[in-house]
């Protein structure tokens, strides 16, 4: 498939009382092409839990590209009150993989929740069906959980308190991993596969799939990452970096005899 330009993509957050009929339509357009065993019904159910989406669209059209669902919880972990921002179902049409529309956009919020609690720890709580999720975390994040070097095991009891209030009834805290079942919503078989060459060539990808062997069923990894000052002051600078790297023009080696 033909990659698009992804700087032809926006963002923006809609709280879930300004999510239409239409955008919802479209929302579950764009994921029933990506995901096996859903159904509407249930993927309106799950929206209506959220505190609002994040809808990625072409900037000429408008027309909606992509998604992601966003729910801000209160937790009280080991005595202390702490933030969560849960991320839920996220999908880009394949043509827009690699923008980081959605990304920037997220990150603004996390600011926007952060100043509203300056003093009360904030983390990003995910879980994650396939590996692009758990890269998002992995390749942007000083501190999270679970850690391929075991960095950060101070996070895991937040791991624990967020699946035991959102999903107790799926969760086994043995393995960390939520299983909703055979039948569970589950990535299409054609949809960000891992590849032997993948795995060698990336210790993330490897480590997530040692733990969530059984990925491909729809078992999640949960995952949390530390929103302090060190990630905000630097997420900035990190995008900068790379876009002033795609723009950065190659240059020619010209051969002399």
């Amino acid at each position: 498939m033909q990659r698009q330009n992804a700087s032809n993509l926006k963002a923006r957050y809609l709280p879930l009382s300004k999510v239409s009929v239409p955008i919802m339509r479209r929302m579950y357009e764009i994921y029933s092409g990506y995901y096996e065993n859903i159904s509407l019904d249930i993927f309106c159910q799950d929206m209506v839990e959220k505190s609002g989406i994040f809808l990625v669209e072409e900037k000429a059209t408008k027309r909606v590209v992509g998604f992601s669902t966003l729910k801000v919880i209160d937790m009280n972990v080991e005595g202390r009150r702490v933030k969560g921002v849960f991320s839920g179902d996220t999908i880009i049409e394949e043509k827009y993989w690699g923008s980081k529309a959605l990304q920037v956009k997220f990150f603004f919020r996390m600011i926007r929740e952060k100043i509203r609690h300056p003093f009360r720890p904030m983390f990003w709580l995910l879980i994650s069906k396939g590996y692009k999720t758990y890269l998002l975390l992995a390749n942007n994040f000083h501190n999270y959980y679970p850690n391929p070097e075991g960095k950060d095991q101070r996070l895991a009891p937040l791991v624990d308190a967020y699946c035991q209030s959102l999903f107790s009834d799926y969760y086994c805290n043995q393995r960390r991993l939520l299983d909703f079942g055979e039948g569970y919503t589950h990535l299409k078989s054609d949809v960000a596969g891992i590849s032997d060459e993948m795995r060698l060539a990336n210790e993330k990808i490897q480590f997530f799939e040692k733990q969530n062997p059984s990925w491909q069923r729809g078992t999640e990894l949960p995952c949390i990452g530390q929103v302090n000052l060190k990630l905000l002051v630097s997420y900035p600078f990190q995008l900068w970096q790379k876009k002033r790297r795609k723009t950065k023009p190659a240059v020619t080696a010209v051969a002399c005899e």
